[in-house]
């Protein structure tokens, strides 16, 4: 279990790319901790600072320690109502304004890196 954890976490971390240093500053957890539940032991931190990893990295607790992604599902549905009913709190001209910069950015290559001139 504690390996899935440290798997987990990378994985989410990746994902998001989030480096260990950011993460550490977002949950005033220190980056040596954060790393020894990424290394080799890779120890399951207690809940309260698991809940605090969790939040930042918007999913769930269970998702972190099981690496149930259905649960990850869930949660990210939920964070996206929460988006969807602030959205719809806009003005008509911040809405839209907001669908062209998320068609921006569905174009944007986010892989693609600036060239050295």
């Amino acid at each position: 279990m504690d390996s899935l954890f440290r798997e987990t976490l990378r994985s989410e971390l990746d994902f998001q790319d989030i480096k260990v240093k950011e993460l550490a500053v977002k949950t005033g957890i220190s980056q040596r901790t954060l790393e020894g539940y990424l290394g080799a032991r890779g120890s399951i931190p207690p809940a309260d600072v698991a809940v605090k990893i969790a939040q930042v990295l918007n999913v769930s607790v269970e998702y972190l320690v099981t690496g149930d992604s259905e649960q990850n599902a869930k949660s990210r549905e939920a964070a996206s109502g929460c988006l969807a009913d602030a959205i719809s709190g806009l003005p008509m001209g911040k809405r839209q304004l907001l669908k062209e910069l998320l068609a921006v950015l569905q174009n944007f290559d986010v892989a693609r890196k600036p060239q050295a001139e």
